[in-house]
């Protein structure tokens, strides 16, 4: 994981519904889920952590 590899410490995880890449959340230093999605475009991710299991659209910014 990217946070993992820069020596940061993840505080929730989100998983792209497009290819499958974790990334941090935006309450991570380093957000690698929106910088994921602004990269490639990929829109819909999920929350990556147990017992949750809401989506979100960056396109409409909003819950899905």
């Amino acid at each position: 994981m990217e946070c993992l590899a820069v020596g940061g410490h993840p505080v929730q995880l989100r998983l792209c519904l497009v290819c499958g890449q974790v990334g941090c959340c935006d309450s991570s230093p380093y957000q690698h889920a929106t910088a994921h999605f602004k990269e490639t475009g990929h829109a819909v991710m999920r929350s990556f952590e147990p017992g949750e299991s809401w989506r979100w659209c960056y396109v409409d910014g909003s819950i899905v």
